[in-house]
């Protein structure tokens, strides 16, 4: 496919995916074990899950490596193994899309704290994330996505490791940031001026946030956002926030909701829209009717 880079700069608008670990939750992951290990014994529900979402009109398709790297694996004794499981979840994307969407390698935080206030020394933190960031690439990833950070300065120290790496793969980089009474945050304080301005200075090419309090927040990050950066901003908002049901968690937001904030999010000159945690093919494929009428594929 055509670098992503290129269509962003016409002005294309491009489709994300959705939630993954939910979706993996109900084909049977169970709470505290490693998602990473469905790509080498269970890739055939990684493939349905891209398959699902790429049938729903999403162009990107994020690889099950969020936990990938190896300080994330050490806490399941998996490190040893990242590789193998970094080239297998791109495999298995690979299987269903072929050249026809955009594999998006998922980058996660490490699960650690930088000093002073935890004991992770950056070296330690950017070897991590470079090592894992070279198989995905080395398994052919198209893109780098750094996600789900609340910790500019580990986000940098990710984009960084993605830039020794490779100097032309596209890179994504998303915060995630809370609301509160003197503006939107993340849990380390960071602002959405500052983690722009870091992300951009460390090399990112398309910025942005996933995940956080639901879509009607994201509305106004995307704005906050484009007064702060001329980057490409991709938003995958959460389906509202979870609450109890007779079967465990429910997420509110339905489709035809997220297709509601997702005009509002082109209007402020979003280019990428997916969904994250309770967003399901279903919502992507209102998403995807949505853009569709605003501007034909």
């Amino acid at each position: 496919m055509e670098n992503i880079l290129n269509r962003l700069q016409r002005g294309e608008i491009i489709v994300g995916d959705g939630a993954l670990g939910t979706q993996l939750m109900q084909r049977g992951l169970k709470h505290g074990e490693p998602p990473e290990l469905f790509n080498i014994e269970k890739p055939q529900i990684i493939e349905e899950i891209a398959g699902l979402y790429f049938d729903a009109g999403a162009e990107i398709i994020e690889t099950n490596t969020f936990g990938a790297s190896p300080l994330r694996l050490e806490q399941f004794s998996l490190e040893g193994r990242m590789e193998e499981l970094n080239s297998a979840a791109v495999a298995a994307v690979r299987r269903v899309v072929g050249d026809k969407a955009y594999i998006a390698g998922s980058v996660g935080p490490s699960a650690k704290n930088l000093e002073p206030l935890g004991d992770a020394e950056p070296e330690q933190l950017f070897d991590s994330f470079a090592a894992q960031i070279r198989a995905l690439a080395a398994a052919g990833a198209d893109i780098i996505c750094i996600e789900t950070m609340m910790d500019t300065a580990e986000a940098v120290l990710a984009v960084k490791a993605a830039r020794s790496v490779s100097a032309e793969i596209p890179v994504i980089a998303t915060m995630t940031f809370n609301k509160t009474p003197h503006g939107f945050f993340t849990l380390m304080r960071n602002s959405i001026k500052d983690a722009a301005a870091a992300l951009e200075d460390a090399g990112a090419d398309i910025v942005g946030s996933n995940c956080g309090d639901g879509m009607e927040n994201m509305v106004g990050i995307a704005r906050e956002f484009r007064q702060c950066t001329k980057l490409p901003i991709i938003i995958q908002g959460n389906a509202g926030l979870p609450v109890n049901g007779e079967n465990g968690l429910v997420y509110p937001d339905t489709p035809e909701y997220m297709a509601g904030k997702a005009a509002e999010l082109l209007e402020l000159g979003a280019q990428i829209i997916g969904g994250c945690c309770g967003t399901t093919p279903e919502h992507i494929r209102a998403i995807r009717s949505l853009v569709d009428s605003i501007k034909p594929r």
